[in-house]
């Protein structure tokens, strides 16, 4: 019996626990969800608080800004009055200007009305003298301009030919002096020997008979030799000589020295002729080598190219007027060098300029283009200074002359071919020479006579006075002598003198 009434006591001591669990728990609950209320509203309130300070201050804000806007309005309003006065009192201005203007305006009209009047008063009190003048004179107003512009002309001229002659004069006296002076310096510190050596064609044979061993069998051995040399043999009735011709004067050198070892040789045939010209080939490329590099170290000229040392060593073997050509170069240089010294010019380029101002010359003929160009462009392409190009090209006025260093170059190549004795020219071509240049100034008008003086190295010209005056005697001078130049080749250069003379005659009876 004891043991039921344990089990429902048990079980309601449990339920009564259950129940004070749920309470206790609920009250706990429900204090938390009190508090979490309470926080809420703390920061709900504390928000609101923020939320009304920051309304006031933007508020305040707001008003302050409206204030500085008003004011600001205001200033603007008073400053926008004060322009709107002012501009009233500028356009009152201009109005009373504007009738002031009006006003002068029309005193001007009435003013220009006035002088138009005395204008036309004028022009017809003009023409009425201008007929009663031409009725003094017998002469229209355009014979009478014609007569004045002819009369102004003719002393215009007149003092145009002595101001002319004057600053000639003065310019030639001065310039003479100078280039004398120069030339005479120049030409004396050279002082080099200048030997014209002039290459031959002929080789000497020890008898007759070697002629025959000279053309061979059927004539195989001159066939062999002139196709392996690359020259033509003449075998003539020379005694004891044949001639080797050929435009290339290295081809001629080594056919030269070939032949004339095979004749001291005695062995001529097609074999030893092949090695014997193969040797002599190597041979003269290295003379021609020598050649360049002593010229350049004779000329005082350094920092060339060795191909262009080479191809100046090949002018040992060319002339011009029996010059030759690299001795011409050395001297050229050297005169080029004093010249620029002188002047205060680049020494150093001048001195290149006029010892590769001939280079062209020594280029195969089969190139097209004169000495001066091709020269200019073989130069340039091994690295030569523009400057010293320029003056190879423009040596002989091609192109433009743009350094004095062109200038000096070319004046050291006239002094060294002018030099007596430098050059010579044969029979034939000086008279040809000298009829070229009397037939040139005899075709210019006004010209009666033309002599050729001074084995051609001046020109005198005689014209008719009626038809050439004093400044025509001088622009036909100019004329003359720039034909010359753009249509002659000569050497050195030639003077051209105009001779104008009048004569008055009259018989006393």
């Amino acid at each position: 019996m004891n043991g039921p009434i344990i089990f429902i006591l048990e079980i309601l001591t449990l339920i009564a626990g259950f129940a004070a669990g749920y309470f206790f728990n609920r009250y706990q609950v429900e204090k938390r969800r009190r508090e979490e209320q309470a926080k809420a509203q703390g920061i709900i309130q504390e928000a609101t608080d923020k939320a009304n300070k920051i309304e006031l201050e933007a508020r305040a804000k707001a008003l302050k800004i409206v204030q500085e806007g008003e004011r600001e309005i205001n200033q603007r309003r008073s400053e926008l009055n004060r322009e709107i006065e002012r501009l009233d009192r500028r356009r009152s201005e201009l109005d009373s200007r504007a009738e002031r203007l009006e006003q002068r305006e029309q005193n001007l009209n009435k003013r220009q009305s006035s002088i138009d009047r005395r204008a036309n008063e004028v022009d017809k009190i003009y023409t009425q003298q201008m007929e009663k003048l031409q009725e003094i004179a017998e002469m229209s107003k355009e014979d009478a301009r014609k007569l004045l512009l002819d009369e102004v002309e003719k002393e215009a001229r007149g003092d145009m030919a002595r101001i002319i002659r004057q600053i000639e004069t003065e310019a030639r006296e001065e310039g003479e002096k100078r280039a004398r002076k120069l030339i005479a310096d120049a030409i004396q510190r050279v002082a080099s020997e200048h030997v014209a050596e002039v290459t031959s064609a002929v080789v000497p044979l020890p008898n007759e008979e070697m002629k025959g061993r000279i053309v061979g069998r059927n004539g195989r051995n001159i066939r062999a030799f002139e196709q392996a040399a690359g020259v033509d043999v003449i075998v003539d009735d020379t005694p004891e000589a044949v001639t080797i011709s050929c435009f290339d004067s290295v081809r001629r050198e080594i056919a030269r020295r070939a032949l004339t070892r095979l004749t001291l040789d005695g062995r001529i045939h097609p074999a030893h002729i092949e090695k014997i010209i193969n040797d002599e080939t190597k041979a003269v490329e290295k003379i021609i080598a020598e050649a360049g590099e002593q010229a350049a170290f004779d000329a005082g000229v350094t920092g060339l190219h060795p191909e262009v040392l080479r191809m100046m060593g090949r002018l040992k073997f060319r002339t011009s007027y029996g010059q030759n050509q690299l001795a011409h170069a050395v001297e050229v240089a050297k005169l080029a060098g004093i010249l620029a010294a002188e002047l205060g010019a680049n020494v150093e380029w001048a001195k290149q300029g006029g010892f590769l101002h001939d280079i062209g010359k020594a280029m195969d003929h089969n190139q097209e283009g004169t000495h001066a160009s091709l020269g200019a462009e073989f130069c340039k392409r091994y690295g030569v200074h523009p400057v010293v190009v320029n003056a190879i090209a423009s040596h002989h006025h091609e192109v433009e002359q743009e350094t004095i260093e062109a200038v000096i170059a070319e004046a050291a190549d006239a002094i060294s071919g002018a030099r007596p004795g430098a050059r010579r020219e044969d029979l034939e071509a000086y008279i040809k020479r000298i009829r070229t240049l009397e037939d040139m100034a005899t075709s210019f008008a006004g010209v009666s006579q033309a002599f050729a003086i001074q084995a051609g190295r001046e020109v005198r010209i005689i014209v008719r006075p009626e038809e050439i005056d004093d400044l025509a005697s001088a622009r036909l001078a100019r004329d003359i002598a720039r034909k010359i130049e753009e249509t002659m080749q000569y050497p050195g250069q030639i003077k051209v003198t105009v001779i104008r003379e009048t004569r008055a005659v009259d018989y006393a009876k």
